[in-house]
């Protein structure tokens, strides 16, 4: 991901401090911990050829990668439907690839809705985007819905009455990106507000180059974290922690889900920062998450 990339040399003057713990998710988390809480760790894509010797075999191919992957993770951020409207026999062969595994694919929605042109009259290609999702099934975990950088809060209406025309039984969750969303506090609320009303997410974003998109805000019981690590820099590590202290405060006070999706600008090295990830969370929150498994070189 490219959203927020700034120079390795300019990140150890960014505060990556994440914000104080809004007043807000008062009225989301229930100050007592959930009987069951579900965490889902994993990245963008499975089609990551820099992987292979790493935790994919070697000599994989690569409409086998899928079936690698869903033994290092137990979910994805699946961009790939962002790029294309699959039929529900396509997805139907990629949900059967996680079995009876609790894997969770959390497709983006098609750009062809979202990002060209406006987002009324779309209901048609919205109904196709949904149709073949719907073959993920048990397999099929919240909906993400991106806007564009451009689109500004004075198309707050059309957005909120598109949220509104979504199927009441599946979870949305929505990134929005232009500043105005996060710099303005009356729009910034109106934003949450109407979220937690609709019962749809919102998206927080950890970037360095846009701390605001990391704004901490809950509208329903549940989180999707997008994180954007910069190639195992010192930093990914010390915001990680910081990470785990929010997430194990969430579980605390009544988060039922958590989804975290690495990143990197170089996805070379979004597993070895999962494997941190991971048993950081293990230690904190006791909880016994997998991780990806290296490859060990043979000695011959």
């Amino acid at each position: 991901m490219e959203f927020g990339r700034i120079p390795e040399a300019e990140l150890n003057a960014i505060d990556f401090s994440l914000p104080a713990e809004p007043l807000f998710n008062q009225q989301i988390l229930k100050a007592k911990k959930a009987a069951s809480p579900k965490i889902y760790i994993g990245c963008a894509k499975w089609g990551r050829t820099e992987w292979l010797g790493k935790i994919y075999p070697a000599k994989t191919k690569e409409k086998d990668f899928l079936d690698h992957y869903v033994k290092h993770y137990n979910s994805i951020e699946l961009n790939a439907t962002h790029y294309k409207v699959y039929g529900p026999a396509g997805i139907a062969k990629w949900a059967a690839k996680a079995g009876d595994k609790d894997f969770m694919f959390c497709p983006k929605m098609y750009q062809g809705v979202t990002h060209r042109g406006s987002l009324k009259g779309k209901d048609f290609i919205t109904t196709e985007f949904l149709r073949g999702i719907l073959a993920f099934e048990k397999h099929l975990g919240p909906v993400f819905v991106q806007v564009s950088d451009a689109f500004t809060p004075k198309r707050k209406q059309e957005l909120f009455d598109f949220l509104r025309s979504l199927p009441t039984d599946l979870q949305f969750f929505l990134e929005v990106r232009h500043p105005d969303w996060f710099g303005k506090e009356n729009i910034r609320n109106e934003l949450f507000e109407t979220l937690k009303q609709i019962n749809a997410g919102a998206v927080i974003t950890d970037t360095s180059g846009r701390r605001d998109c990391a704004h901490m805000h809950l509208t329903v019981p549940k989180a999707f974290i997008r994180y954007v690590g910069n190639s195992l820099h010192a930093t990914d590590y010390t915001r990680i922690d910081d990470w785990v202290k929010r997430i194990k405060y969430w579980l605390n006070n009544g988060l039922e889900e958590l989804y975290f999706f690495m990143h990197m600008h170089d996805e070379t090295f979004s597993p070895e920062l999962t494997v941190y990830l991971v048993d950081q969370l293990n230690a904190a929150c006791g909880v016994t998450l997998q991780k990806p498994i290296f490859i060990q070189p043979t000695l011959f």
